[in-house]
């Protein structure tokens, strides 16, 4: 028997429901805060995430899907979905034009590293990307966004914010915590010696919880911020406790890629194990310009699926469709396909191609949750008729074809 790969499985059954659910639930809302939808491709260039994400993240040097193409280009399946969003933004050369920019997207991502739950080397995400606004009301408007989705699917969460300052104020820190991390390395993780040279904020997001320990007396960015991050970042509190959004200022969050400035948030849940991040983002004001394109100011997050599924709170199931069956002998396919032709343009109709009694159709209606069980019996046949039962109202009635 073939399995599917270690890492990846499939959606299907009452999680596909779910799946979907959280899919257009998201997408409802994401909408109605202006965002239009863009697919990018599952495989991109190698170096679009090399130069975004950032060689010093674990996911660039780790956990790419990369390999060499029969055209003998380096390429990648997309570890996430912002740099693709980037890519095309530019491309299309939106970056030059004076208006502001939405798009929302969702699908697959991969990544190489240690399947556990709610983390697949196959998994999916949903995600906003705004363009052209440098306002941390937009900051702010994001949250909010994410705020409604999470409420919306009936999850709990915690929020963490922090700010990670901009050119201006990053170099003094930087400065600051080499030296810090340089009086501490011999105790340090592998990863966070090789860190050290090459992105020494990144040290802030080690897992090991040793480092941690250490880290706790390191240099805090938030008290290194410039005039401006720091406004701005007071500004973003200020909102969140106006619109009484619970909040916790966490120092050490960097999220785990190299393109992320100012403003850094996740949500997180302590409902699937481990307090763990179910979606996260933050502004990018630099990633356009990364990938050739004109300096840009942009914001961003997403929610892992797969991360929610087991915390997304489903409405109550409602009865919906048509059941359509028939109880005659002679073949009357053709008027039930006829039927069903016309009323599939109200919403869900399903035939059961087998004759079979009254009391078997309507028990296959109730299993398939039709709102309507409708049949056509000897009687039916001859006036030219169907039998239509209300499965909620348990009304029922006989009508001509024509006027159902």
């Amino acid at each position: 028997m073939i399995n599917a790969l270690r890492g990846m499985k499939d959606i299907a059954f009452e999680e596909s429901e779910k799946f979907i659910y959280t899919i257009e639930t998201a997408t409802q809302i994401a909408k109605r805060y202006g965002y239009a939808y863009i697919e990018t491709p599952l495989l991109e260039e190698t170096k679009l995430f090399k130069r975004s994400v950032g060689e010093s993240s674990d996911i660039v040097g780790k956990e790419m899907y990369q390999f060499i193409d029969k055209g003998k280009n380096d390429v990648c399946l997309r570890p996430e979905g912002t740099a693709g969003v980037v890519r095309a933004y530019v491309q299309a050369k939106l970056d030059r034009r004076p208006r502001k920019d939405k798009f929302y997207y969702y699908g697959p991502m991969f990544r190489y590293e240690k399947p556990q739950k709610g983390r697949l080397r196959e998994f999916h995400q949903f995600g906003c990307e705004s363009f052209g606004e440098a306002s941390v009301y937009e900051d702010f408007n994001i949250i909010l966004m994410m705020r409604d989705i999470f409420d919306a699917l009936g999850i709990a969460y915690t929020l963490k914010i922090n700010s990670l300052g901009c050119p201006e104020c990053m170099p003094i820190y930087r400065e600051n915590l080499v030296t810090f991390l340089t009086n501490i390395k011999e105790e340090l993780c592998e990863d966070c010696n090789r860190r050290i040279d090459t992105n020494p904020i990144r040290v802030l997001d080690c897992k090991n919880d040793h480092c941690q320990s250490l880290l706790k007396n390191s240099p805090k960015l938030i008290n290194n911020l410039c005039e401006s991050c720091d406004s701005d970042f007071e500004t973003l509190k200020k909102l969140l406790d106006s619109s009484g959004i619970e909040y916790e200022v966490d120092t050490n969050l960097v999220r785990g890629l190299d393109y992320y400035n100012k403003s850094a948030f996740e949500f997180v849940s302590s409902e699937i194990g481990a307090q763990s991040a179910i979606a996260g983002g933050g502004r990018y004001d630099k990633l356009v310009e990364y990938l050739d394109g004109k300096s840009t100011p942009a914001v961003g997050f997403a929610i892992g699926i797969e991360r929610i599924l087991d915390l997304v709170q489903m409405p109550q199931s409602q009865r919906e469709g048509i059941y359509l069956g028939s109880m005659v002998e002679e073949d009357i396919m053709d008027t039930l396909f006829t039927i069903a032709s016309r009323k599939r343009q109200e919403g869900r109709v399903e035939i059961e191609y087998a004759k079979k009694s009254l009391k078997a159709h309507l028990k296959g209606a109730d299993k398939m949750n039709a709102r309507y069980c409708a049949v056509i019996g000897e009687d039916e046949l001859a006036s030219g008729e169907v039998w239509v039962k209300d499965l909620e109202t348990k009304e029922d009635k006989r009508v001509k074809i024509e006027e159902w």
